[in-house]
This record gives C-alpha cells, sequence and structure tokens, in this order.
C-alpha cells in the first residue's frame, strides 16, 4: 500500500538485447530519482543490460479480462 504522494513504479528489464522486457517487480517511492535508486538496488541480482521504471497509474489496458 502506498503512502499519500508515493507513486507505484512497475520496473521491466533484459539481460539481451534479443529478449524482450519482462516485469521484474514493483518500487514505492515518492519521486523518480528514488525509485530508479530503489529499483538498481532491489533487482540487482541479474546482469540487466536495460531497465526501465513505468508508473503504474500511466500503465493502461489493450484488452480487458
Amino acid at each position: 500500500m502506498s503512502r499519500a504522494g508515493e507513486t507505484v513504479w512497475e520496473v521491466f528489464a533484459r539481460r539481451e538485447y534479443a529478449e524482450p522486457l519482462h516485469h521484474v517487480g514493483t518500487v514505492t517511492e515518492d519521486d523518480e530519482d528514488l525509485a530508479l535508486v530503489s529499483a538498481r538496488a532491489i533487482y540487482d541480482e541479474q546482469p540487466w543490460i536495460e531497465m526501465i521504471l513505468v508508473p503504474r497509474a500511466s500503465i493502461r489496458e489493450a484488452i480487458r479480462a
């Protein structure tokens, strides 16, 4: 559960350019800079070549189940 002012960020990463981005988890932080630091610290178990963060509120459903 996030507190007021915090944003939930979805974290996606890949190990090789030929593979798709994978959802690896979430972080909850006040701003983007803190979210980047947290994501790198929490999800550093793999040798990622790319990691992106997306605010959960920005994700839109293309098909509703």
